[in-house]
């Protein structure tokens, strides 16, 4: 872990360095709290951003290259950092445990059946204790209630969000709240 925290610090920004070890320590809690691996948590949380600050026309040719161009995620090339962050920690850092990537992929838009590490890394990304936005105060109590209820709450705010910026709201933030809503797990 020591190793990919000195990757990760020269690969980000000071600030976006600061988010990251936010969420690590929250996504610890979470994984305490849940009865997951703490430190499959840990790397998880460390490395959801490893390629966070590429660019978009970077971004948009690894995820060509690894066959991860869905046409929604080319549109918007942020959100093409989640499963490009996993094809690179994979190919750069030999990180080959399938729900650490998958925590990793699915961080930004969730996606339906979320396994406990991926919502933990998903809400931990959003609730970290470097994060200042309306609600997310009231996103960290529904954490606090249980992971579920956070997750919902969490989707629930992204939605709304992006309805109030006029943005598209990729599918797998719809069927994960579906999901979710619906009684799974």
């Amino acid at each position: 872990m020591d190793n990919f925290a000195k990757v990760v610090e020269l690969r980000l920004s000071p600030k976006r360095f600061k988010h990251t070890l936010g969420v690590v320590e929250i996504a610890e809690k979470l994984a305490h709290a849940n009865g997951v691996c703490v430190e499959k948590a840990r790397v998880a949380a460390l490395l959801h951003d490893y390629a966070r600050e590429l660019s978009p026309e970077t971004l948009k040719g690894l995820a060509r290259e690894a066959k991860l161009d869905d046409q929604f995620s080319l549109n918007q090339p942020e959100l093409l950092h989640a499963s490009v962050g996993a094809f690179l920690v994979q190919r750069e850092l030999g990180v080959t445990d399938s729900e650490i990537l998958d925590a990793i992929i699915s961080h930004t838009v969730g996606r339906r059946k979320m396994n406990t590490l991926e919502q933990i890394i998903y809400l931990a990304d959003m609730i970290e204790p470097n994060r200042n936005y309306a609600g997310v105060q009231e996103l960290r109590v529904a954490a606090g209630q249980n992971l579920k209820i956070g997750v919902v709450a969490a989707l629930d705010h992204t939605i709304r969000y992006l309805l109030n910026i006029n943005k598209p709201i990729h599918l797998h933030t719809i069927d994960a709240r579906n999901y979710f809503l619906m009684g799974g797990d």
